[in-house]
């Protein structure tokens, strides 16, 4: 997942290759919204975890490695209905 702050934080999820995005992208309305993500998506939250994402928060942006379930993966290579 790569997330940048705009306006809200822009998160990306891309395929095991890093360069071909997935259909579905989310905009979140805080910091905790992506410490909710990486909980939820697998992501370690040791001491070096929350360090990666401590710092990637307070540059305005940066990627984590999720390890999702089949269903999640699943959830996001569905497009979004607009």
């Amino acid at each position: 997942m790569h997330f940048m702050f705009w306006k809200g934080w822009h998160c990306q999820f891309l395929e095991d290759d890093m360069k071909t995005p997935l259909p579905r992208t989310l905009t979140l309305g805080d910091d905790q919204k992506i410490w909710e993500m990486a909980k939820r998506g697998g992501f370690p939250l040791n001491i070096a975890g929350r360090r990666e994402i401590e710092g990637a928060l307070r540059k305005g942006g940066g990627g984590i490695w999720l390890d999702l379930t089949p269903e999640q993966y699943a959830k996001l290579r569905t497009p979004e209905r607009r």
